[in-house]
């Protein structure tokens, strides 16, 4: 899903960022995301929030188990439905 129209980045792209342990600061810098019109800035936060969020997770329990990682964002139930952030 294209979460800033101006630059056309994606939530994928966003989240490929994030997953590498860029900050959302960073990832503006990188992408320009949130940085025209500004309306996109709420949604990139929350995808850069859920991609730490659940990095997280998988960091402690890679520690005592290795995991499977989706090959697609849209596959982990981790993941919650993108819907909210379209409605701007």
């Amino acid at each position: 899903m294209i979460v800033c129209v101006c630059r056309r980045v994606s939530d994928r792209e966003i989240a490929r960022h994030a997953h590498a342990g860029m900050s959302f600061d960073e990832i503006q810098f990188e992408l320009g995301v949130a940085t025209q019109c500004g309306r996109c800035e709420s949604c990139a936060r929350d995808v850069v929030a859920q991609c730490s969020a659940s990095g997280a997770v998988a960091l402690i329990q890679n520690a005592t188990q290795p995991i499977q990682l989706a090959n697609n964002i849209l596959e982990s139930k981790a993941w919650p439905s993108s819907a909210f952030c379209s409605a701007a």
